[in-house]
């Protein structure tokens, strides 16, 4: 399943921060319909995206309903990415 949308890189502050760009709504509807065949456990979906010219593999978290994608400072680095910058994702759900 591909999948392309646009989202705020967002900043959770817990033990240590982490950075992320929510899934919207009808995106993260799609993803529901085949996460029973892509989940390897605790609702955490594989995937491959792509931002700007970083293309990288993590796992979507479930998060009322919708999906985190995190961004390790791998990818946001290279892309020169901050709290609140607007991006465009391009996600394949890896089944």
């Amino acid at each position: 399943m591909e999948l392309t949308f646009a989202g705020r890189v967002v900043e959770w502050r817990g033990p240590s921060p982490h950075y992320f760009v929510a899934v919207p709504e009808r995106e993260s509807a799609d993803i529901r319909e085949v996460a029973a065949l892509a989940t390897y456990g605790w609702g955490a979906i594989p995937v491959a995206a792509t931002i700007g010219g970083t293309a990288f593999t993590t796992s979507l978290f479930p998060k009322d309903g919708t999906y985190l994608l995190p961004l390790k400072n791998a990818v946001r680095a290279p892309e020169g990415l901050a709290v609140g910058d607007e991006v465009s994702v391009e996600l394949t759900v890896r089944l």
